[in-house]
This record gives C-alpha cells, sequence and structure tokens, in this order.
C-alpha cells in the first residue's frame, strides 16, 4: 500500500485527458455527472466543446492534483483539477486568446444525469429547497444568478460553489433534450481580444448512498462456444530505442497467443523496376529486414503471425500518397486498378520471402483498417475483390497465407464487411474476421460482430485491442487506474459477447507501452510494469484453448466472462468491479472443481494470488473496489 503512487490511491475526481469530468468517485463509487468547456458563437450559431479526439491536448498528474492543457480555434485552455476532500474537487480554468475573437461567450457547462436529479431538489444560494422545472430547459431556457447551486437527490447529492455569484444560464445540451439537465458557468461573456486572459474557479461537491450490494455470478458451464487461444499483442516497430526492451519484457513475462506484425511495403517494393526477393537478407531495407526478424522471433515461439501492411509504395495507388487526412477528413489512397496483378505479386514475394529467409509463413494477411483507409482505402466492395484476387494468387503460389476480412478501424463499420461475407467466392480465402476495438464499444454493436463470425463459422480476432486512438498524444494517461480498469473491463466485455479467439493489445512496445519508464515517453526511470501491465498478464494467464461459456450478473457494476473446456475440466472466469466493493456469489460450477486460483489487480494490488474453494458448485468472495479478478480452476 505505501508504494503505491499517492495520486492513485486517493484520486476520486474522473477526469478525461481532453478535459471533461465523468464524476467523482466515493468508495470507487462513480457519482455521476459530466463537464466540458463551451465556446460559443454569437447567438450560440457555432458551439465548440472539448470532447475526445476533437482536440489535441496534453494530459499530467502532480499528486491529487491533474492539469489538461487544450486548445479550441485561438484559444488556449488550463483546465487544472484538484481533490480537496473526500466526494470534493477544485476546478480552475484559465484562457487565454490569441485572436480578437466575436463570441457569446465561454462557458463552463455542466450535465446532470435526469435519471438520478430529473425529480430533485433544487436550491440556489440561501434560498429556500424547490423541485427542480424541466420545463424551463424545454421551453429556452432560462438564467439563475447564484454562487451557490445544489440538487438533491433520493439517492444523490451534487452541490458546485464560485468564488462570487454569476448567470448561470440553464440550456438544453443540442441532441441530448432527454437525459441531461445542463448549465453554463460563464468563464468570459460576449467578444475576446487577442491577449486577454480569463480564469475560473470551482468547486463541486458529492455525496450519495454507496451501493454495495452483492453480486450473483451464475455459470452455465453445459454450453461452449467459440476457442479462446489467448492474449495476443501487436509488434509493428516504431521506436529503435525503446522498442526492443518493452517487447523482450512482454515476451518474457506474459503468454502470447497471437501476433500481428507490419509489412513495411512501400520500404519492400518502392520502385517496381527493382526485383527485391533478389536481395540477400543483409541488403534488405532496415524496416523490412526488423519487420521480418519480428515475425521469425515470434513465429519460434510458436505464436500464429498476422501479416498486416499501412503505408503503400506510391506505384500502387492512385493519386499523391495521402499520409495525413484531407481537410475534408479523408484518408488513404485507393489502390490503383490497373496494376493489380503487380500488387499481388509484390504483397505475395514480401510473403514467400519471409517464408524462405526467415521460415515463418503468415497465418493471414490484411491491409490495416481499409475501410477508414489508413493506409490503403477501399470500399466493401473493393475489400471483397481483393480477398478474392489476393487470396486466389496466395493460393496460386503455394501460400497457405488467408485473408482477414475486416480488420476495420472500429467496431462500428461493420457493414464493410458484409459484401465479402456474403459472397461465395470470397468464403475459400477468408481465414478470420478482424476488427479494431477504438470505438463502438456497445453490446449491440459488438453483438454484429459476433453475428458475423457466427454466420461465416469463421475465428474473430480483435486485430487491435484498446480503448482511445489519441492516447499517444497524452501517454501520462496510461498510468491512470481509470484508463487500466477501462481497458480491462472492455476486454471482459469482448470476451463474453465476441467469443475472440484473441484480443490483440496495441501494442506490446513502447507505443502504447504497458510499462513505464526506460525512457518511454521521455521517463527515464526503471523499466518496470504499470496496472495495465498486470491486467494484461493476469488475462494472459487464462489456459489456453478453452472455450467461450455463458456467465451473467445480477450486479450492473460487475462486467464477467467466462471459458472452459469440459474435456479438460479446466475453467476460467475473469470480472471487473467498477464500482465499490462488493461481496460475490458465484454458481453453476462444475462438479470436478474443487477450488479456484484467484488473482487480483488494481491499483494496490499485482496479481496478487489467493485460493478459493468451491462446495456444491459454488464460491464466496469478497471482490475489491475497482478490481479485475481472475478465477482459474486448480
Amino acid at each position: 500500500l505505501f508504494a503505491a503512487p499517492f495520486q492513485h490511491i486517493f484520486a476520486q475526481a474522473e477526469l478525461k485527458p481532453y478535459g471533461n469530468l465523468e464524476g467523482i468517485r466515493i468508495k470507487g463509487q462513480l457519482m455521476p455527472f459530466n463537464t466540458r468547456i463551451v465556446v460559443a458563437g454569437k447567438g450560440w450559431d457555432k458551439i465548440s466543446y472539448t470532447a475526445k479526439e476533437k482536440q489535441r491536448p496534453t494530459f499530467e498528474r502532480k499528486g491529487d492534483e491533474e492539469t489538461v492543457n487544450t486548445q479550441i480555434d485561438s484559444l488556449h485552455f488550463t483546465e487544472t483539477v484538484t481533490d480537496i476532500s473526500k466526494g470534493a474537487i477544485k476546478v480552475t480554468v484559465m484562457v487565454s486568446s490569441h485572436k480578437d475573437t466575436t463570441l457569446e461567450g465561454i462557458y463552463f457547462n455542466v450535465a446532470l444525469p435526469k435519471a438520478i436529479f430529473g425529480n430533485s431538489q433544487f436550491k440556489a444560494d440561501k434560498s429556500s429547497e424547490q423541485s427542480f422545472n424541466q420545463t424551463q430547459l424545454a421551453n429556452g431556457g432560462h438564467t439563475q444568478a447564484a454562487s451557490i447551486l445544489s440538487f438533491v437527490a433520493p439517492k444523490q447529492r451534487f452541490e458546485i460553489k464560485t468564488d462570487s455569484s454569476t448567470q448561470i444560464i440553464f440550456r438544453q445540451k443540442p441532441g441530448k433534450n432527454d437525459d441531461l439537465i445542463s448549465f453554463y458557468y460563464p468563464i468570459h461573456l460576449g467578444s475576446i481580444a487577442n491577449g486577454d486572459v480569463f480564469r475560473e474557479t470551482l468547486e463541486i461537491k458529492v455525496n450519495g448512498d454507496i451501493d454495495n450490494s452483492p453480486a450473483e455470478l451464475k455459470l452455465d458451464a453445459s454450453t461452449q462456444g467459440r476457442l479462446f487461444a489467448g492474449f495476443g499483442g501487436n509488434f509493428r516497430l516504431q521506436n529503435p530505442k525503446a522498442d526492443p526492451e518493452v517487447i523482450d519484457y512482454c515476451l518474457k513475462n506474459m503468454r502470447v497467443a497471437w501476433s500481428r506484425v507490419e509489412m513495411p511495403w512501400s520500404a519492400w517494393q518502392p520502385d517496381t523496376t527493382v526485383d527485391p526477393t533478389n536481395q540477400d537478407t543483409t541488403q534488405l531495407n532496415i524496416r523490412v529486414r526488423k519487420a521480418m526478424l519480428m515475425a521469425q522471433r515470434l513465429n519460434q515461439m510458436n505464436i500464429p503471425v498476422i501479416v498486416t501492411a499501412w503505408f503503400p509504395p506510391q506505384w500502387a495507388v492512385e493519386g499523391d500518397l495521402n499520409m495525413v487526412p484531407t481537410p475534408e477528413g479523408v484518408w488513404g489512397n485507393p489502390l490503383n486498378k490497373s496494376v493489380m496483378t503487380r500488387i499481388y505479386q509484390s504483397i505475395t514475394d514480401y510473403l514467400l520471402y519471409l517464408k524462405s529467409h526467415f521460415g515463418v509463413e503468415a497465418t493471414y494477411f490484411s491491409f490495416n483498417e481499409s475501410d477508414l483507409g489508413i493506409n490503403v482505402r477501399q470500399t466493401g466492395e473493393e475489400h471483397d475483390e481483393l480477398i478474392k484476387g489476393l487470396g486466389a494468387y496466395f493460393a496460386s503460389k503455394g501460400l497457405k497465407t488467408k485473408m482477414l476480412l475486416g480488420d476495420n478501424s472500429d467496431a462500428t463499420t461493420y457493414k464493410f464487411i458484409y459484401p465479402a461475407m456474403n459472397d461465395p467466392q470470397a468464403k475459400p480465402y477468408i481465414g478470420a474476421i478482424s476488427f479494431h476495438s477504438w470505438r463502438g464499444w456497445t453490446s449491440e454493436i459488438l453483438q454484429k460482430w459476433a453475428d458475423a463470425a457466427k454466420q461465416t463459422s469463421l475465428p474473430l480476432i480483435v486485430g487491435e485491442g484498446s480503448i482511445d486512438a489519441a492516447a499517444w498524444g497524452y501517454p501520462a494517461y496510461f498510468q491512470e487506474q481509470s484508463y487500466a480498469l477501462e481497458e480491462i473491463n472492455l476486454y471482459t466485455r469482448l470476451l463474453a459477447i465476441c467469443q475472440p479467439v484473441s484480443i490483440l493489445q496495441w501494442q506490446l512496445t513502447s507505443d502504447y507501452s504497458p510499462l513505464k519508464g526506460g525512457g518511454i515517453f521521455g521517463d527515464d526511470g526503471p523499466l518496470e510494469p504499470t496496472q495495465r501491465f498486470w491486467n494484461l498478464k493476469q488475462l494472459a494467464s487464462t489456459p489456453k484453448d478453452l472455450y467461450a461459456m455463458p456467465i451473467t450478473s445480477s450486479n450492473s457494476e460487475i462486467s464477467c466472462a467466462a471459458v472452459g473446456d469440459n474435456n479438460k475440466q479446466s475453467y476460467a472466469v475473469h470480472l471487473v468491479n467498477n464500482g465499490t466493493e462488493r461481496e460475490v456469489h458465484l454458481s453453476g460450477i462444475p462438479a470436478s472443481v474443487k477450488k479456484f486460483d484467484v488473482y487480483v489487480t488494481n491499483i494496490k494490488s499485482d496479481m496478487k494470488h489467493k485460493t478459493f474453494s468451491v462446495k456444491d458448485g459454488a464460491c464466496d468472495f469478497k471482490a475489491d473496489q475497482r478490481s479485475f479478478i481472475t478465477l482459474i480452476s486448480h
């Protein structure tokens, strides 16, 4: 306990790295509300606001203080959030203008969920409490002069205070008319001149009932779903200095069941007049050689290898290479249809060279996120044609390598795979379905991928696993327990809903590193694991080649997934307690299981090991607050 970082033990503000609060935690339970910084144009005709992937913020923590620096147009913001006592935080927002700008105002926007506060008692300063009148929001909003606002609901209380009385605007958020009570604290009203600086400080306090109700988990071991081979990782090499030590550490300290490496296509054959297969391995472009050696290392560890191409050579695409989005937000380039046979040959030559010179036959091949254009861009129909054309070319040259269907940028773009999925001529060349977990986590969307795997009888792979594609810009957030728990919570849900053969972490290198120190992200301390690493190692400790099994939880704060094999009499249950500590009763355990090895990872425990006894097909245990817990049959 005393060795754990001070900020992580006492942190309670749930601040996102782009500057929005999602609530305050008390004993691990989130008391939810939302905040954002809003810049409103004259007459509120244009509204800009802080949000995920809308700006390029920076994030840092010092003790109990978190700071976000971000920018909206010519306005620069520094937001500091400090935990000051149980359930209480101080928020300071400073804005500086770098251009004369016509505005309605700059605001600190707070939103309370109506599901909790819709029938609350409302109080401004020392006035008497009154029922909050939601019709005022529906009729266009109103203003309220106050220095203290409080909302008291049956199970939760919210209070916000400023240093002096100010005109607070109650105004409905566009598109959120039904579920939020939204109000705006002015940081500055009216136009702003170049060089102006403004500052606003607010205190927010919350309190409420702590829901520590027990959770009933029910395992159904009579049903075996799809195979889970184990946890995997991406090994795309990007940092020659820091990558090797992170890769070494991860491969030494966790079981990696699947892998994905880069084919540096533009470096492999930048010019069609040169045949790269005539080169000795020592003559290869350094990026190509290192990528092939990475694949070889993984293959020698009996880890299946997926080869994925990001950057195409100029000759293989239409138009000038587009490595960044256009002003219209379009990424990547379409393949040049007039040279498709040459494209097939170039890629196949790479895989044949990898096989003959490095002993690696890739299990699958893909273009990375071609639905989006990172960096080859395709329609679903073009993806279908590529699978048939390139897949047939692989087979004609004696390669067993199959094509990945999808390898999509997000779960949300599932329709991209439908043309090939429903094309009987493409089926012989598809080895598995793949998507990346950056966006689209709803159960409904994730079920689309599970349904696709079921319909095609193909394995499903999460080709890139993680939760924030912009996190490279604020890497200090990787060490926050909120990031660690949200990531492993998603993986647990993916296991339960999608039943993938593997989830491949982005990455098990220094990019999005699960380690800290060693010069990674400018941290020159000793190389050591973070809470994220222990979460991943714990998931990777699942016995190999088990099958998904249904498991349910009576408590919404508990996410859970189970895998097992009745023939092996081997079982594993993963659960994430997203709230306060609570008792858990697990039933439906097969009679062959007498004990569980139990591992617990949280801010105070790194895969802490215990042993639980099983009696009459059930066991009882306490789930620590905000913890990842794994039970493996003993």
